[in-house]
């Protein structure tokens, strides 16, 4: 079968992958095929016999950045194999913070290839050249996009169909409806002196959703203003 999604991966590091993609449900659907990943070890692209990929900072300063001639190179011949819908990503702290409409943006592509990073950094004019699109996983700093890379695959591999099994599963998880997901319980009805609360176990369908929609606006309006502003404004638009 032909996979539903394909992630091409430039990396120093390709037996970093699939890591844990290789497991659980996505490793699954790796296995039958919904989904492929390749990757493309960028010191291939070296004409050096040390196979170096990095070169010292023009202007000075410390640690070492990727070279734009290998990195072009190595993009080009990924590429060139690529459907002209996937993006093309570096995994980056300065990009912007990747999101659940990101992962659908991915998958509605049926593919994307993700340029990871080492050192300080990749030449500036390899992202210019290319039209590379910076991603972020959030405001702190890796040692390499791997990890990043691994994290933003998961959230789109388990939008394919197949993988997580009842589409509804997805439908009421954080994000999708701008909310953070509402609480969740199981047995024991009592633990610890908590007891699972009442509406729960009440059989009222109506009361259940009218609670878990309650408790998701309250948890975003809580822990997340900044999604709770764009929920409120959604919202009133639609009045």
């Amino acid at each position: 079968m032909n996979p539903l999604f394909t992630a091409q991966l430039l990396t120093l590091f390709p037996e970093m992958f699939p890591g844990t993609l290789g497991h659980s449900l996505a490793g699954k659907g790796l296995k039958e095929g919904k989904w492929a990943l390749k990757t493309l070890d960028i010191r291939d692209f070296s004409s050096d016999k040390h196979r170096s990929v990095d070169d010292t900072p023009a202007g000075g300063g410390p640690g070492m950045v990727m070279r734009a001639d290998i990195l072009g190179k190595a993009i080009d011949a990924v590429q060139a194999g690529a459907d002209p819908k996937w993006p093309l990503v570096y995994m980056s702290p300065r990009g912007r913070r990747f999101e659940q409409a990101d992962a659908k943006r991915w998958h509605k592509a049926g593919g994307v290839t993700i340029l990871c990073g080492r050192f300080e950094g990749v030449d500036e004019r390899v992202l210019e050249a290319r039209n590379v699109e910076e991603i972020s996983v959030g405001d702190f700093v890796l040692s390499g996009g791997e990890p990043a890379a691994i994290v933003m695959l998961d959230a789109v591999v388990r939008l394919l169909p197949g993988v997580m099994g009842a589409s509804e599963t997805l439908d009421e998880e954080s994000f999708e409806s701008g909310l953070l997901e509402y609480p969740h319980y199981t047995r024991p009805q009592v633990w610890e002196e908590r007891e699972i609360p009442e509406v729960l176990t009440s059989g009222h369908h109506k009361k259940v959703a009218e609670w878990r929609h309650a408790k998701a606006e309250e948890l975003t309006r809580i822990r997340r203003p900044d999604l709770w502003s764009t929920y409120v404004r959604e919202k009133e638009k639609k009045v």
